[in-house]
């Protein structure tokens, strides 16, 4: 709805901001809020520490999974104001997307260290998370790859904007994390039932984020040639 101007003001320019420079500035703020959950988040990850009990942890695994929906929220929250109100920015379409691979590769990175192993029913110590570390790498390298490629094809002036398989991902993988911190901070020390449940939500956030990948390399390798044929006298 575009609010009604107040008594004495100018109504917003056609095209415009619909809001005042006060609320301009919100979506930006969450932006960098999310950011700063983000690094909170990481901090409680790393203070981990699943050898002295899952009592020890449990709070932190709990305070770090309500954080990181807090700041999946705000993420969804940015945009849509940004684009309701006329005031998307520079600096939002470089922090926002930014914010949000630092929130979950940075969650994804510490679920698969080493505060995240204990000691299983048969004695041996197992990823209680889940979280193999070269699932994290593959994450990760989805998150560069598609990168890259945006840049090569939008460089070349094509089009290279989100796809459904990306907004898959992303569903998959604010889901999956807070998943496994929830599983492991409720889990019973040992338990099998829990680490399969982990594993499981590791695997399939990391099989999704590898298949998303390919529509873009599709549309990449479409655009390059396509650019290929336009050049050639």
């Amino acid at each position: 709805m575009t609010p009604t101007p107040t008594s004495g003001s100018a109504p917003p320019e056609p095209g415009g901001p619909l809001v005042g420079p006060t609320l301009a500035k919100l979506p930006n703020a969450l932006t960098l809020a999310r950011l700063v959950m983000a690094a909170i988040v990481f901090l409680l990850l790393s203070l981990v520490d699943l050898d002295a009990g899952p009592g020890a942890s449990r709070g932190m695994l709990l305070g770090a999974t309500v954080l990181f929906v807090v700041a999946a929220l705000t993420d969804a929250a940015d945009g849509w104001l940004a684009r309701k109100w006329r005031v998307i920015s520079r600096f939002g379409r470089v922090m926002d997307p930014f914010a949000d691979k630092v929130l979950v590769l940075g969650v994804f990175v510490l679920l698969a260290g080493s505060q995240f192993q204990m000691v299983s029913d048969t004695g041996a110590r197992v990823q209680a998370s889940g979280v193999l570390p070269w699932m994290a790498v593959v994450i990760l390298a989805r998150e560069l790859l598609v990168t890259s490629l945006r840049g090569l094809v939008e460089g070349a002036g094509g089009d290279f904007s989100a796809m459904m398989s990306g907004k898959v991902k992303m569903i998959a993988q604010s889901a999956g994390a807070p998943a496994i911190m929830v599983i492991v901070a409720l889990a019973e020390p040992g338990s099998p039932t829990a680490a399969t449940l982990a594993s499981v939500c590791a695997w399939a956030v990391t099989l999704i984020s590898a298949a998303s990948a390919v529509p873009y390399i599709t549309r990449a390798v479409a655009c390059v040639r396509q650019a290929e044929e336009r050049s050639q006298p």
